[in-house]
């Protein structure tokens, strides 16, 4: 286990909780909506074990980190990420950005495009223009509950993440979803508020970085559409769908997904298996490169 540097990094009107974990060519590590830096450690470590720095932060209202004076836009918010960068004196990273933190992850390769080397986005979707997921599981998402109280987490996390979630939630809310620290209801609504109306549809033939895309096929919240699309529109993109991988694949199979990221940003082709008949490999779109040089 590689211990981490945790610290409070102040950009601009916020305190953000930031980790740095490990030596090697940096990756910014982006998570989901209300989820603090402890939900992605099992991951975390398994990208420093194959020679990656990580780095990871709980989102403004996060976590550890307090929250904007009045709530940003998803270009707002990604002036913070990229203020965080600065503070950090990183000047280009590898950017894994994952449901939520994969819509920031696509504001940042538009709006910062230097900044960013290699793209990974996983189980995240365009949104406006992409497939919505099921009512029931985006209602669920309307509250940060499932944080909050096991009992609830236990109740709908088949429902709503699908994959191991419906088989064993336990074994999740154990090893990741009991550790998290709960979001304050301001940070929870400030980030609903950046992504509500955001679309990546008009501006992804632009992105230039190579691109891979992780998608689950029992995902509720964002349907594996949402993976071929993205990787349709990006010019330089290759999908990779998890069977049977749910919204939390990254979780369920956290060295499975960190041998497959980091072959892909050294520049391996995207294998055609990863782990036991866990997942597949569509084929990459026309143009596409397999990995940033």
């Amino acid at each position: 286990m590689t211990p981490a540097q945790v610290r409070t990094i102040r950009v601009g009107e916020v305190r953000l909780r930031t980790s740095v974990r490990g030596s090697g060519r940096p990756l910014l590590l982006i998570t989901g909506l209300g989820a603090s830096l402890e939900l992605a450690e099992p991951f975390e470590q398994e990208l420093v074990a194959r020679g990656r720095q990580v780095i990871s932060f709980d989102a403004p209202g996060i976590g550890g980190s307090t929250p904007y004076r009045s709530p940003r836009r998803m270009p707002g918010l990604v002036r913070t990420v990229t203020g965080l960068l600065d503070a950090l004196g990183l000047d280009r990273v590898d950017v894994f950005g994952v449901s939520l933190g994969g819509v920031v992850a696509q504001q940042l390769a538009r709006q910062a495009p230097e900044r960013v080397r290699g793209l990974v986005l996983a189980a995240t979707a365009p949104g406006l223009g992409g497939m919505p997921g099921a009512p029931s599981a985006l209602l669920a998402l309307t509250t940060p509950r499932r944080y909050r109280d096991p009992e609830h987490y236990l109740q709908i996390a088949g429902r709503i993440y699908g994959g191991m979630a419906r088989t064993d939630p336990r074994r999740l809310l154990r090893t990741v979803i009991g550790r998290v620290r709960p979001p304050s209801l301001a940070g929870y609504v400030g980030q609903l508020y950046a992504i509500t109306g955001w679309s990546s549809m008009p501006w992804l033939h632009t992105l230039r970085q190579p691109t891979l895309v992780l998608a689950g096929d029992d995902d509720p919240i964002i349907p594996l559409v949402n993976g071929r699309i993205l990787a349709w529109r990006i010019p330089n993109a290759a999908l990779h769908v998890v069977r049977g991988g749910g919204h939390l694949f990254i979780l369920e199979r956290p060295a499975e997904m960190a041998g497959l990221v980091t072959g892909f940003l050294d520049g391996e082709p995207v294998p055609a298996m990863v782990g036991v008949g866990a997942s597949r490999p569509t084929a990459r779109p026309r143009g596409g490169t397999t990995a940033p040089r």
